[in-house]
């Protein structure tokens, strides 16, 4: 049983390939990443493998049976990129594809949401076997910026009195791992969020304890919001991109009680605390 992991060299890939390392050998394991060189630490094979050259997918690809497709990165193309992987899947015989799409995608308002439900439909009409992880946000949305918030002494943000149920890559990863080693998963979507419910004005009170620093939470319109990231150096698109995420998350986009997460990987999601406790210590 071969297992591929597209993305390999990203975040939420390295994350996937540990986890994975955990509940099969590592010769079961192939990473499929641009630079096979990035990734030869993780002790797996890696194969070349790149979204924008749909020729060579389905070579790199022979002798797999399960394909964890991780969403490409680039706004606007990864619908062409995930088909072409799609197709090329099927062609060289992979059985089970697993796509890592986005929390409740059917009714999100997030600018992502469209691509990765025209992905979900092309993997349905695709023939092989499925299944559908809808992954919220990640913490590491937030705590990747924790110290230049503490730093800068403010919270700004658009979201309102908007939850947000995110979970650490790590316990997405490890989510992927278990669905991937399993076979009771097939032909089902997976609603998946951490158990801890949180808004940015409790995200900035969880930053003050954990800093020993006060910080307030400021919340701005879309449009202000979106004219200080630029001013702080954000490209204008990027900056209305991530604009457009608060005022989803006021809408509750980002919200999810469920505990699938939860229950997929047998333990309690990170809780916010632990991680802005990793990321400014």
């Amino acid at each position: 049983m071969k297992i591929a992991i597209t993305g390999a060299s990203g975040k939420l890939g390295n994350w996937a390939i540990l986890k994975l390392k955990e509940k099969t050998a590592a010769e079961n394991i192939v990473a499929l990443v641009r630079t096979p060189e990035k990734v030869a630490n993780l002790g797996v094979e890696a194969r070349a493998f790149d979204y924008n050259q749909p020729e060579n997918l389905a070579t790199a690809l022979q002798g797999i049976d399960k394909l964890l497709l991780i969403s490409g990165n680039e706004i606007g193309k990864r619908f062409e990129q995930h088909s072409a992987v799609i197709n090329a899947a099927k062609e060289a015989g992979v059985k089970h594809l697993v796509y890592t799409s986005l929390l409740k995608a059917d009714q999100s308002t997030l600018a992502l949401a469209p691509e990765h439900l025209q992905t979900e439909e092309a993997l349905k009409s695709s023939g092989i076997d499925y299944t559908i992880l809808r992954n919220g946000w990640y913490t590491e949305n937030y705590t990747e910026t924790a110290q230049d918030t503490v730093k800068q002494g403010t919270l700004y943000g658009a979201s309102g009195n908007g939850s947000i149920n995110s979970a650490s890559r790590e316990d997405y990863a490890e989510a992927a791992a278990v669905v991937l080693s399993e076979d009771a998963h097939t032909q089902k979507t997976y609603e998946l969020s951490g158990e801890e419910s949180f808004t940015m004005q409790e995200y900035a009170n969880a930053l003050s304890v954990v800093s020993k620093k006060e910080i307030p939470y400021v919340n701005l319109p879309e449009n202000e919001f979106a004219n200080a990231l630029e001013q702080a150096g954000m490209p204008q698109p990027v900056a209305a991109f991530y604009a457009g995420t608060h005022t989803a998350t006021a809408n509750g986009d980002l919200s999810d009680e469920g505990n699938t997460l939860r229950d997929l990987i047998g333990r309690p999601t990170t809780t916010l605390q632990e991680a802005l406790t990793k990321a400014l210590h």
